[in-house]
């Protein structure tokens, strides 16, 4: 397996080279850089859509890590595990639910972004360098002051203990563990506090249960309905989704 996947790989190489080749001596320049006008270099089309392509790749890490996604998922699955349900509502809608709420919660960031960053580029008034700066600075706002000081001075310990001066100064590497950390912490406090009155129910209903003597029928199946109907005439989905929102938008 090892060496086929060395040839594999030594022919890959070989036919990028070779396309290359050909490619340059035909004229195209696929693989060349051009002065952007602004005293640096931008690369041609072909080369900005292989980036392009490859940064797909690191969507769904960012989406999980920079953004409310983390907390939510969390919270909407301690959700279900409180209620009793295994596989309703299913990942699925969690997942889908998830991610719109994330889109509807960091739609001003995205759209700062877009102002900011992608319409500037797109119009070639900034070069991509520029544009990834000015990108940075929304998301490190928003993760800024949703992370935890104890969790961003754990972490800037644990990379040698500099110092800096804002937040502003504390690179990615640093902040992104600190708010994925943060998120965290919050979302399993979040679903303690939804798991309480759940567990007040079943503790309940095996407490009537067992003094009755119904000891062959099980407290889940009597307790689910019970959850469900109060989940339901409390208008829950509505409290936890507001309550989330809620809690990024301030």
């Amino acid at each position: 397996m090892a060496r086929r996947l060395s040839l594999g790989l030594a022919l890959g190489l070989l036919f990028a080279a070779a396309t290359a080749g050909a490619a340059h001596a035909a004229g195209i320049g696929a693989l060349e850089m051009r002065p952007d006008g602004h005293g640096g270099q931008t690369y041609t089309m072909p080369v900005q859509l292989l980036l392009l392509m490859a940064g797909l790749v690191f969507l769904p890490a960012i989406l999980m890590t920079m953004t409310s996604f983390t907390r939510i998922i969390i919270v909407l699955s301690l959700l279900r595990q409180a209620l009793g349900l295994t596989q309703t509502p299913p990942n699925q809608v969690l997942i889908g639910l998830a991610l719109f709420l994330t889109l509807f919660v960091m739609g001003p960031i995205f759209s700062r972004v877009g102002n900011d960053a992608l319409q500037p580029l797109l119009d070639n008034k900034i070069s991509a360098e520029d544009a990834v700066t000015k990108a940075q600075g929304p998301l490190r706002d928003f993760m800024v002051k949703q992370t935890r000081r104890d969790d961003l001075g754990l972490f800037v310990k644990l990379a040698g203990n500099q110092g800096f001066q804002s937040a502003a100064d504390v690179p990615f590497s640093i902040l992104v563990p600190a708010f994925v950390t943060s998120e965290l912490k919050t979302g399993f406090q979040i679903g303690f506090l939804i798991f309480l009155p759940f567990l007040v129910i079943d503790i309940v209903v095996a407490a009537v249960m067992m003094s009755l003597g119904m000891m062959l029928l099980s407290p889940t199946s009597v307790s689910l309905p019970l959850k469900l109907a109060l989940f339901v005439l409390v208008n829950g989905w509505t409290l936890v989704i507001g309550s989330l929102a809620e809690g990024f938008l301030r």
